[in-house]
């Protein structure tokens, strides 16, 4: 009786240890699957404001604070915009100076946490940056999605497509820029976002099924007279351009993409979410399995490993091998097995989906050359 009471009790402990095994892995999948629009991913570290003063803000010592270029910082309820690193001495070694350009809303006071993030804007084109714009609608496969339309005199548009953990403010970015080139933007929230449709499910399901998204608005774009339609998308909002300029009826009307921090293997992006939210090393087989059974995410080969050969049409990738998100290795495989139509254009110290914010003089550069043939 004792042997099967012995017996009975471990099979319940294995038991307890595997269903509780498989809840933490469902828990890490959510990392990647349930990243809420518009909050900085886990990858990005928390700092501390130590002071601020006029044109400074003094914050924690961290190779995030050391970054080069010009950032957004979110904190609770507040938003600014950090320039670079400045000579004025840090009131300690634990501590950086940089610029302070603006405190877009909200206060920064010592000992507020704050965050690093690409989207230097809040609002829209118009109250971010004076420039003219629509707020439409879209029909999509769930409903209808919002965006920004910013007119232009050019029969080529471009389609901006965020990524995790932003919304359509990270498009601002270069809204002005591409106004410049007179090319008209179409700036859209996808399922998921606020003010679109949600799925049915509730999770991102990575740039799988959120392409017909931006199916829809190539659609839109050519139904109001759009000739081509230039794809330029960030981390998932990559992985959306590039499904859609494989898998959409009206591909033919894609003649370019730009693909920045692209998400090329989601097993490897849902890995470092998962990590990044302290996920121990032995359940992130375990996330991965959850994401895949979860969100039906394709099994197979890495995305990396698929593309090259559906490719067909001029591709520029801006990405950097400090990408804690999106490995850069990826990036460098797809350029190296399609010299023909990728360009791979490498950003040194810059996070995920953020190389403009790192260098956006040269960005813009890059940008330029690439878009030039395409108007």
């Amino acid at each position: 009786m004792r042997t099967v009471r012995a017996t009975a009790a471990a099979l319940t402990a294995v038991l307890a240890a595997g269903a509780a095994s498989v809840a933490a892995g469902r828990l890490a999948s959510d990392a990647a699957l349930k990243a809420p629009a518009g909050r900085p991913l886990p990858t990005e570290p928390r700092l501390t404001v130590h002071a601020t003063a006029a044109g400074q803000i003094t914050l924690t010592r961290d190779l995030a604070s050391l970054r080069p270029g010009t950032y957004g910082l979110a904190g609770d309820g507040s938003h600014a915009v950090v320039g670079p690193v400045l000579d004025a001495p840090a009131p300690s070694a634990d501590t950086v100076v940089r610029r302070l350009e603006r405190v877009t809303h909200g206060t920064l006071a010592p000992g507020d946490s704050v965050r690093f993030t690409p989207s230097l804007h809040v609002g829209d084109p118009g109250t971010a940056l004076g420039l003219e714009h629509a707020d439409i609608e879209i029909p999509g496969e769930l409903g209808a999605l919002p965006a920004w339309f910013v007119p232009g005199d050019r029969e080529t548009w471009v389609i901006a497509v965020h990524g995790l953990g932003t919304t359509r403010e990270q498009a601002l970015n270069v809204m002005r820029f591409l106004h410049g080139r007179r090319l008209p933007v179409l700036a859209l929230a996808y399922r998921g976002d606020p003010g679109a449709p949600r799925p049915a499910d509730g999770l991102n399901h990575l740039g799988e099924t959120e392409w017909r998204d931006v199916d829809a608005a190539i659609r839109h774009a050519v139904r109001h007279g759009a000739r081509r339609v230039v794809l330029l998308g960030w981390s998932t909002g990559a992985t959306m351009a590039l499904n859609a300029a494989q898998y959409s009826a009206v591909r033919e009307r894609v003649a370019g993409l730009v693909l920045d921090s692209p998400v090329l293997s989601w097993q490897a992006t849902l890995r470092a979410l998962a990590r990044a939210r302290r996920t121990p090393g032995p359940l992130l087989p375990l996330a991965v399995r959850a994401a895949q059974g979860r969100a039906g995410l394709d099994a197979g080969p890495a995305a990396g490993l698929v593309y090259p050969g559906r490719l067909t049409v001029p591709t520029l990738i801006v990405h950097g091998p400090d990408d804690a998100v999106a490995p850069w290795v990826y990036s460098r495989r797809l350029a190296d097995r399609r010299p023909d139509v990728v360009a791979l254009h490498t950003v040194a110290r810059a996070p995920h989906a953020a190389m403009w914010n790192a260098d956006p003089e040269e960005y813009e550069e890059r940008l330029r050359r690439f878009l030039t043939p395409l108007m």
